[in-house]
């Protein structure tokens, strides 16, 4: 195939211990835990909903490094919202749940960034919100730790720091949606491939950054993502 410009670099979130995950796709799950859906402004356990993230939005961050990541543009109020990312390794469409977690590769933490301003503006006109969600650098991500390296069940914990101070913290158990009933959800949308990332949601206490803040989100086993807003 002769291309008639040059293709971009495949997107890709380094593993922990060595390697590279080549990303397909961003899917992100909204209000996905009862307290953060609650700050919002909503309850209950509404059918699952789903945006998606371009996949080279990702800033990936090796083990052990701080990513930096620039105050995007047009925005006076960034928010932060961590997250537990799950890495599909085997793809399929209309997953049954109780077969979803086979399709898992491994996992990873990761904020979901948010130009909020922009977003309830979009929300008030009734327009899609992508300004608000798929902007340069909006999915920073650490290292990708293989799903038989590690645990994660219910009381795995998650948690963020802002410049050192507790922000956010939850248990995954917390979720309205579970990860394998996410993962059934999805594949009814769309067809799940390898390479495909899946931002599970976001626990309460989300709230603005500024540029010289730092970031350290962890969720217990994996490898932890510190990033700093520049």
């Amino acid at each position: 195939m002769t291309y008639v410009v040059s293709p971009p670099a495949m997107p890709g979130v380094p593993v922990a211990g060595g390697g590279t995950f080549p990303v397909r796709r961003i899917y992100c799950v909204g209000r996905n835990y009862v307290e953060h859906a609650i700050e919002m402004g909503h309850t209950g356990r509404e059918p699952p909903f789903f945006f998606l993230k371009p996949a080279d939005s990702i800033l990936p961050v090796a083990e052990g490094e701080v990513g930096e990541m620039a105050y995007p543009s047009l925005t006076k109020s960034l928010h932060h919202e961590v997250e537990l990312v799950v890495a599909i390794g085997q793809g399929g469409r209309d997953i049954p749940v109780d077969q979803a977690m086979a399709h898992v590769w491994g996992y990873a933490v990761g904020l979901d960034m948010t130009r909020r301003d922009l977003q309830n503006e979009m929300k008030k006109q009734g327009r899609p919100w992508d300004i608000g969600k798929g902007f340069d650098q909006a999915a920073p991500i650490g290292a990708l730790k293989p799903a038989a390296q590690c645990q994660v069940g219910a009381d795995t914990r998650i948690a963020l720091r802002v410049n050192g101070e507790p922000r956010q913290g939850s248990v995954i158990c917390k979720l309205i949606w579970s990860l394998p009933e996410v993962i059934s959800h999805l594949s009814a949308a769309w067809e799940l491939q390898p390479g495909d990332l899946i931002y599970s949601g976001t626990p309460e206490g989300v709230a603005a950054v500024q540029a010289g803040d730092l970031l350290e989100a962890e969720v217990d086993g994996l490898p932890r993502l510190a990033v700093r807003i520049v």
